[in-house]
């Protein structure tokens, strides 16, 4: 698609939570794409993209924060006070920009109703199904999903957009390691335990690396496998620290309990070229290729059996699915369409409201603005 200068000259605010830097220094799957949509969109020549994050946060776009640290960094602070300070005074500005991109989850949603300015909300998952009552309540909005399986069918959504990664924060390597190993928060529904399990049962060491977010289930079924060599437990893991447990992997195992809405850690590990163990739930089958860049389980026993078929995946294809598509460019490509078809959709909707018997073919939904 051929995108004129005027398009890439609109003024974007990308609204990031406040949770932790963007992009964070261990943690934060949002504040990672929102900085990747942000540095993206840059790279691709837009010139007036502006981060609404916290005041330490890294971009080659304009930076403008309210907050100093992620709340997650600086337990001083109450999370919705700064949450709310950070969402309230980012829209007091709306009508500086052609368009608020929010990742920042439903709350901004509330503020639509006293905006001029045109929102687009990426959906990076329903943490409750209560907080459907808002994305329902707002549907004369835009809604972007970042997987097919993660959609809520009463909701109109423009597209779905892939999630994109960095891939110069990832060696590719063509010689595997011999360790498993676990990427994720340490929570039930990671299942950490499960890859506890497997690794037991192959007779492999695991590398696990991650945030402890359930204290009780690290404690009751985590801690108690630990030693200093079989299973390890390393902590957060940076970006660089991320990068050296690629390059000891044989495989990643990603067992989730729940439905996987994207997965980052599935892109990740297959751009250094790790083929990754996944079960298949949620979006799991969209972003790994069955047989190719890994496998897709149910079970434990599938699980294990797996990993003596490791050897078959060719790294190199792993590499190329990821570079085709889950790149930081490939997913930029993809919002830039999306930021294309809310101005097409926006200027039908003020071309019927100067002249309402005018018809519109193909008229579009948009949100009733005044």
């Amino acid at each position: 698609m051929a995108v004129t200068m005027d398009l890439r000259d609109r003024r974007i605010a990308i609204l990031a939570p406040v949770a932790w830097r963007t992009p964070p220094r261990t943690y934060g799957a949002w504040e990672t794409v929102a900085s990747n949509i942000t540095e993206g969109l840059v790279a691709r020549g837009w010139k007036n993209i502006t981060l609404f994050a916290t005041k330490d946060s890294l971009t080659k776009a304009r930076l403008v924060g309210f907050i100093d640290r992620g709340y997650e960094e600086d337990r001083t602070q109450i999370g919705w006070v700064s949450m709310c300070l950070h969402i309230a005074k980012t829209l007091e500005r709306a009508g500086e920009f052609d368009l608020i991109h929010n990742n920042f989850d439903y709350l901004p949603l509330t503020y639509l109703p006293f905006l001029q300015t045109p929102m687009l909300t990426t959906i990076h998952g329903f943490s409750h199904p209560d907080i459907l009552r808002v994305y329902r309540n707002y549907r004369d909005t835009y809604y972007v999903s970042i997987s097919d399986s993660d959609r809520d069918p009463q909701l109109p959504y423009v597209a779905t957009v892939y999630n994109g990664i960095d891939l110069s924060n990832l060696t590719f390597r063509d010689r595997p390691g011999d360790k498993l190993v676990f990427l994720g928060r340490i929570h039930p529904d990671k299942g950490t335990h499960l890859a506890i399990e497997v690794a037991r049962r192959c007779g492999r060491e695991l590398l696990i690396a991650g945030i402890v977010q359930d204290q009780q289930y690290f404690d009751a079924l985590i801690k108690p496998h630990l030693n200093d060599s079989s299973i390890q437990y390393v902590g957060p893991a940076d970006p660089i620290m991320r990068d050296n447990l690629f390059g000891q992997a044989y495989a990643t195992l990603h067992l989730k309990t729940i439905p996987e809405r994207f997965g980052l850690v599935l892109a990740e590990s297959m751009a250094a070229g790790v083929p990754v163990i996944a079960r298949d739930l949620g979006s799991c089958r969209e972003v790994v290729k069955d047989h190719v860049t890994g496998f897709l389980v149910h079970h434990i026993e599938e699980a294990v059996a797996a990993v003596d078929r490791v050897d078959r995946i060719d790294c190199r294809d792993c590499r190329r699915h990821v570079e085709e598509n889950f790149s930081l460019a490939r997913m930029a490509e993809r919002y830039e369409q999306v930021y294309e078809e809310i101005f097409r959709r926006e200027a039908a909707r003020r071309a019927e409201i100067r002249n309402p018997n005018f018809e519109i073919r193909n008229k579009p939904k948009g949100p009733k603005r005044k």
